[in-house]
């Protein structure tokens, strides 16, 4: 995996679970990281998840949402917010679009949306943009301690 390593994919190892990593070309247009992962690895989307960064009264929170869906804010509190970028980049230690729930600089407080459990497998940012980590839901719990709860819209 020379050049495809990241501080994502070394925590799934040291972890022990089973993973596959996957790399496409990351077109620097696209308009959704997410969706372009869907597309570029030809993968329904129900099993390719984002990880946004929601700011609930000052505590940075990692949420873990489909790419076909958006974040429900209101799910998370009545001041729950998007955080600011340079915040989530300066704490989690990735660059926005390739921003990853494993291996983050500083773990945060994770939500992975209900509907992972449905999936065998669900896909998530490898720690970079144009490269996906696959894993099995409950690892993905497990290794983020994430709670999880319905948190899309």
């Amino acid at each position: 995996m020379a050049g495809r390593d990241t501080p994502a994919t070394t925590a799934a190892r040291n972890a022990g679970v089973s993973f596959t990593v996957h790399e496409y070309e990351h077109d620097a247009k696209a308009q959704s990281y997410g969706m372009e992962a869907a597309e570029a690895l030809g993968l329904d989307p129900a099993r390719v998840f984002k990880t946004l960064v929601a700011d609930l009264d000052g505590t940075l929170t990692v949420c873990i949402v489909p790419v076909a869906h958006e974040l429900d804010l209101r799910s998370l509190g009545k001041r729950a917010r998007m955080a600011d970028t340079a915040k989530a980049e300066r704490t989690t230690g990735y660059v926005a679009g390739g921003i990853s729930p494993l291996g983050q600089r500083r773990a945060l407080p994770t939500l992975v949306d209900d509907s992972a459990l449905e999936q065998e497998t669900v896909f998530v940012s490898a720690g970079r943009r144009g490269l996906e980590i696959e894993l099995a839901p409950a690892d993905l719990v497990a290794l983020t301690k994430a709670e999880v709860k319905p948190v899309r819209r």
